[in-house]
Parts: C-alpha cells; structure tokens; sequence
C-alpha cells in the first residue's frame, strides 16, 4: 500500500479557566484555535504481525513508550477495531513537547481521523468520543480541527469562521508538567463558557480573557512571566497569553509584519530559546 501524509496540527488556547474537579481530572472550559505549525504523519498499511511507530525530527526525543499513539493503536486493538490491520506509523516531530500545544493529543486524533475516513476502521460518534477520552481530555478536538469552544459542562462547539491572527509562539529551553501544573490550582473560576455564542470568539471578548494556569506556571517557572512581560511590549501585541499549561507564551498580532519583527527581535535577545512565527487557521 502507498504511504499517506497528513499534517497534524498543533493547537492553542486562547482562554483557558479551571472551574472544578472531577476524581482525577480537573474541569475546564476554553476557546480553541489550530494553528498552522504542524507535525507531519506518514501513515503505510504493512504486512507484519504488529504496528511499527516511530519518531523523528527536532522534538522527537525522550517520547515516552506509552505515548498517545502507542495509546490508541492499544486501544483499537483491545477493541477489535482494527480486524488484524496493521499499520506504519512515522511521525515528525515539529511540534514541542510540554509545551501546551497538544503536540501528542492532536496526534492521536489526526490518525484516527484518517482511519475512519479512509474506512480502515467504521466507529460512531459514541465511539470515537470513548476512545478518545481514554487517550487523554483533549484529543476529540483535533476530530475536527475547527475553531472551539469548550464548556465546562463538556459541549464543544465548533465555529467556522472566526478572527484569525499572527502568532510568535515562544518557549523557554525547558517544558512544563502537565499534571505539576494543574496540582497548584487551589481556586477555580465560575462557569462563562457554557452558553457559548460566536461572539466570545471576537477580538474584543478574547481580550478580557485570561489562562488560570499562568499563576500557577508563573510561580513554580518565574522566567515564564519574564518571558510574557518582554513579549507585551514587543511591537504592540493585541494581547499576551500562556497556551494550556505551557510552557509556551503565545503573543498575538494582527499584521504579518509586526509579528515577523517581533520573532526576528526576540531571536536577538533570546539566542537559545525556540520560537515560532504562525498563524491561526
């Protein structure tokens, strides 16, 4: 069989607030947008008596054996989904890790999206939201990579056209832990999201916005707020904001140049640490 490439987006969360916890997780509500940086899946149905998953490119090290793919080919299997299909899997990595990008979530998703359309695998909606739930909380957005908002009741709501931005995506030479990060959170927020409209996806509503887990990241990671502090006040953002529980700053503008400038601004002063110019889509 040939091999297939699909692109696997990275996404960010322009809000993000903590309202309560579940046993093990906490609940969150927040709003969404995919981003043009992505890794790159090649995707080869085999001949073999088991799957072969491989990594490379800049963010490629130290992924874990119980990855998010690995994770979902374990479940597929379990559940008899796959009929004995076995499947190639390469995947380079331009995405950083721990970096609140969904790097491994959207992964996940990506795969699974093109099994089912290409009817490699036949799952409902019911399904296909069990098993990504098992995967890990934010894989069932990158189902349909579209601009979202998630409520803290668990809707999600897809919007097809919303602003767009320019983004320099920014990240310190170290990740932060997601589970370190949510362990700080001793307050929650009251509920906004869950009668969500299009409007709360406009620049003025995204401005009064804010991520609950910078305080936490801002004191366990202090260059963190350093980080956000330089970036605010390089070439006049629209605003500054942490992307899920980081480690990347997002700063967003909206002319290419200014962002450009910016990124090339940034290089100069932080020589050693990785940045981005994107874009939303």
């Amino acid at each position: 069989m040939k091999t297939n490439k699909v692109k696997s987006f990275a996404k960010i969360n322009l809000a993000l607030y903590v309202t309560g916890k579940l046993t093990s997780l906490h609940k969150i509500e927040s709003v969404v947008k995919f981003i043009e940086l992505h890794d790159i899946i090649s995707i080869k149905k085999i001949n073999s008596d088991k799957h072969k998953i491989s990594f490379n490119g800049n963010f490629s090290k130290n992924i874990k054996e119980d990855n998010t793919v690995n994770k979902l080919f374990k479940i597929l299997e379990e559940k008899k989904i796959l009929n004995n299909k076995k499947f190639q899997i390469k995947i380079k990595k331009n995405i950083p890790q721990e970096a609140g990008l969904g790097g491994g979530s959207m992964n996940a998703a990506t795969i699974l999206n093109f099994l089912i359309k290409k009817n490699f695998i036949k799952i409902n909606q019911k399904k296909i939201l069990q098993i990504t739930k098992l995967i890990g909380s934010d894989v069932i957005l990158g189902i349909n990579p579209k601009s979202t908002i998630l409520s803290s009741n668990g809707a999600i709501k897809k919007f097809l056209k919303t602003s767009n931005f320019n983004i320099l995506l920014v990240r310190p030479n170290f990740g932060c832990s997601t589970k370190k990060i949510y362990s700080g959170v001793k307050k929650f927020s009251k509920p906004i999201f869950n009668n969500s409209k299009k409007k709360m996806m406009n620049l003025k509503s995204l401005l009064k916005y804010e991520n609950d887990l910078e305080k936490v990241a801002f004191s366990k990671y202090p260059k963190l707020k350093i980080l956000k502090s330089y970036l605010e006040n390089l070439n006049q953002p629209l605003f500054v904001r942490m992307t899920g529980s980081g480690s990347v700053i997002v700063a967003y503008y909206q002319r290419k140049q200014d962002c450009e400038l910016a990124k090339v601004r940034f290089k100069r002063k932080f020589r050693n640490y990785w940045c981005n110019a994107s874009k939303t889509i």
